[in-house]
Order: C-alpha cells, then structure tokens, then sequence
C-alpha cells in the first residue's frame, strides 16, 4: 500500500496548503489585485497537488505514457477515446431521460435559450467535460491506479482509486468576504471545503453512485491496459450532467425526489442503480474488446 500512501499524502499536502498559505498570498495580492480569497486557496491547492503529483510520480516510476494509461499509439488513443466519449454520451442521456419519465426534472429554464445559446453551452460544457476527463483520469486511474496495482493487485487498486475518486467530488467551495478575512481564515476555508464530510449521511447516495462510477472506470482501465476509454466515457457523463444543469431544475416536490440526491440534484440512488447495471454491460464490453481493439 505505499504507493496508496503517497497519493493519499499527496491529496493531504494539497488541503494543508491551503490552510496554510492563502492567508499570506492573500496578504501579498490584496493590496494590488482583488482575487476572491477562496480562489487563491483553490490555485495553492491545485499547484501543490500539481508539482507533488510530478515529484510523486517519478519517484515511483509512473511518469512513463504507459504508467500513465496514454501507452497506446495516438490514432488507437483518440479513436477509443471517441467511442468512449459516445458511449458516455448516450447512455448518460438515457438516465436522464429516465428522470424526465419519472417527473423528476423541470425544463422550464430550457424554453428561452435561443439556438445560438444552446450551441454554445453544449459545446462550452463539452470543452470543460474533456478537462474534468483528461486531468481526474490521468491521476487516477493512470497514475494511481497504475502504482497501487503493482503493489496489491487489480481488485485493491480499483476499489482504492474509485473511493478516493468519489471523496474528492465533496470538496465544497466556500467563501469569505474581504472584510472578514483573518489570520485563521485559511484554516476555516479548509473548514468549509470539507464541511460536507461532517454529515456523511446527507451524502451518502451521492456518495455511493460516484463509488460505483470509480469503480466501473477502473474495471474498464484494467480491462483495456490505458485511459482512452475512461476519458471519453468520463468526459461524456459530465458533459451531459453541465448541459442538463443548465438548462433543467430537480423537482423537489415530485413523489419520488429521493431518487436524486439533495448534494446535486442528479447523482443519487436512480444513477447508483443505473451505474451499477450499466457497469455490467460496459465490464463485458471492454473485456472483450479492450485489447484487441488497443492493438488495432
């Protein structure tokens, strides 16, 4: 479990920084620039996660493409990517569809966006899905789960790579005014980055759905031996889940709003269930197909 050990240190250096450093970058920007403190804790975050990530990554020699999941020939890559990207695509919006079935979802914001508008939201979202994509699965299931395999086997490194996957979507954004920022206040923008953890129950669907999410990308990594196929399945999920953010509103009133979780409003007990059969049908899928199609 070392290599376990070193990411999850990894991820703790990233939220100390925080606590530690924003108060007195703040200080040195603020009289010069007007960034939101909470913003220059989130890039003091990211570039500690960042540069540890690089000197983590060589230390345990998964800086190589195929460590990180890119080791197939760039065609192979950008085709299973693209096969991914419509899997996702289609069977998001078939969950999605499902939650309209169930009056679960209000279109009502839909109605004025002209066609224009749409456009560009659909292809603003599908630009942020890639990101979200490349960057969460090229730490995860490239890196990480690469290092956590050769240590303790296939089973251990998807279930570890997909739990700490779905931790790292409830870190909240929290705010703190110019004129309330003190000294302490990095310490209560860490606070109030992981408060939702203090209520696990309130975020246990979510929780569980995001889980079985890591879990199904993590088999397909096993399956295929790189990422293309995470990152176009991966990509085309958050693609459809921004999209129907923008232009829908979960029903709070429907009989059964239980169904979608009180975190986002989408990802919940239907989602769960839907991943967990999807999971079986995409597993088959790429079991059969993965290496012959990498190889092709």
């Amino acid at each position: 479990m070392r290599a376990f050990a070193w990411f999850l240190g990894l991820i703790l250096i990233g939220l100390v920084s925080i606590a530690v450093f924003t108060y007195p970058v703040w200080m040195v920007l603020h009289p010069y620039f007007s960034f939101p403190f909470h913003r220059i804790g989130d890039r003091i975050g990211m570039l500690a996660l960042a540069v540890g990530f690089l000197l983590t990554a060589r230390r345990l020699r998964l800086s190589d493409r195929a460590s990180l999941g890119y080791g197939i020939p760039r065609r192979v890559f950008v085709r299973e990517m693209s096969v991914g990207l419509a899997l996702g695509v289609v069977t998001m919006a078939a969950v999605v569809g499902i939650m309209s079935a169930l009056g679960l979802l209000d279109w009502t914001a839909a109605a004025g966006l002209t066609a224009a508008a749409l456009t560009k939201l659909i292809a603003m979202r599908l630009l942020s899905g890639l990101a979200v994509a490349f960057i969460e699965e090229t730490f995860l299931r490239g890196a990480m789960q690469t290092g956590i395999e050769r240590e303790s086997g296939t089973t251990a490194a998807v279930i570890l790579t997909a739990v700490i996957y779905s931790a790292t979507h409830f870190f909240a954004s929290f705010k703190i005014p110019p004129d309330q920022v003190t000294a302490w206040s990095g310490v209560d923008l860490l606070s109030g980055t992981l408060h939702l953890f203090a209520h696990p129950l309130g975020i246990a669907d979510a929780f569980l759905c995001l889980l079985a999410v890591g879990i199904v990308l993590g088999t397909i990594r096993a399956a295929t031996g790189n990422i293309a196929a995470c990152i176009g399945l991966h990509a085309g999920w958050v693609w459809v889940m921004l999209v129907v953010h923008e232009l829908s509103q979960p029903l709070r009133a429907a009989p059964l709003n239980f169904l979608l979780s009180r975190f986002d409003g989408f990802v919940g007990w239907l989602v769960l269930a839907w991943t967990i059969l999807l999971g079986f049908g995409l597993r088959r899928f790429y079991a059969r197909t993965g290496y012959a199609r990498a190889a092709g």
